[in-house]
């Protein structure tokens, strides 16, 4: 079993990287938002308090997020986890590791996908006029404005990480802007 996070800007290709991590590695991918949303309609416990505080517009808790991390964690996982959007600051990093230590869990490696910010921008421009030529509806932020705010976010609260598990000795830093089959065999080499 092994328990990784998969680290980069919105657009770096974490999601497509996890899936294929899903598929090869029997691994259970634990995305933030999907487990936010997932939790909302769950009529458990926590899944209440979620959509109470989502309905409010309000922004969801790390203590609540941690709550929904241990809930997967305990379900199991024969291949081990992917953290994907979490952590994003150092005090969820924090509260991962605590958390990893208490169930008895280890985080084996953090991979910091690296990718050119310009690229990412006229990526998902394109996305959006792809969309609209195929006569669909583009998303909300699709556009180079939207993309640029949210880069700067990442930048200002999530590259701390960076050095955080450079420290502990955890980060293996791959080329993102590489062919997905090149990144997915970095990915691979690098989780043995």
């Amino acid at each position: 079993m092994t328990n990784i996070i998969l680290l980069g800007p919105p657009g770096a290709g974490k999601g497509t990287q996890a899936a294929h991590l899903v598929g090869s590695r029997n691994m259970t991918q634990l995305s933030t938002g999907d487990m936010l949303r997932e939790a909302q309609t769950s009529g458990t416990e926590m899944g209440k308090k979620v959509a109470a505080i989502m309905a409010e517009g309000k922004l969801v808790t790390d203590q609540i997020v941690i709550g929904l991390i241990r809930e997967k964690l305990q379900e199991g996982s024969e291949g081990g986890f992917i953290f994907d959007g979490f952590p994003r600051t150092l005090p969820q990093a924090d509260a991962l590791e605590k958390l990893l230590t208490e169930m008895d869990l280890k985080l084996d490696s953090v991979v910091e996908m690296q990718v050119d910010d310009e690229v990412l921008v006229e990526r998902v421009v394109n996305r959006a006029a792809e969309a609209r030529a195929a006569g669909k509806e583009p998303r909300a932020d699709d556009t180079a404005d939207a993309m640029r705010t949210r880069l700067m976010e990442y930048y200002k609260k999530t590259s701390p990480l960076i050095g955080y598990y450079y420290a502990k000795g955890n980060l293996q830093r791959l080329d993102g802007m590489a062919s997905i089959d090149e990144v997915r065999k970095s990915i691979d080499w690098i989780m043995g």
